[in-house]
């Protein structure tokens, strides 16, 4: 059982920006690996009307510690005004795989900052 590790979810609208976020939270340290699945189609309300679209999501694995950090660099570097980010306790898993995702990401105590002004 592990309560120290996230699996992390956001969109990008295309895959030039999927790939440029997921380099710059890998070069910072802040995540140990990052799925790209393309295709998915999303549909959400958004300034009262109805939307639609093709999106990319990303699965990022990181450690708890560090998810402060992980979503102001995702805040920080996404396309869209406001980008889901949603994190999702890692309950179990292969230990050698937890040790290794763990091992992988930059240990970082940074709090999470109110985002809502962003």
């Amino acid at each position: 059982m592990s309560d120290t590790h996230l699996l992390v979810q956001t969109t990008c609208p295309d895959i030039e920006s999927a790939r440029e976020l997921a380099a710059t939270l890998l070069d910072l340290g802040l995540a140990s690996c990052i799925n790209l699945v393309p295709g998915i189609e999303s549909h959400y309300n958004w300034e009262g009307e109805r939307k639609s679209g093709t999106e990319i999501l990303l699965l990022i694995k990181t450690a708890a510690q560090s998810y402060g950090a992980l979503q102001n660099a995702i805040t920080d570097n996404h396309p869209y005004e406001l980008p889901e980010v949603i994190a999702v306790p890692i309950n179990a898993g292969l230990p050698a795989y937890l040790q290794w995702v763990s091992d992988s990401v930059t240990t970082s105590t940074d709090p999470v900052t109110d985002t809502s002004q962003r």
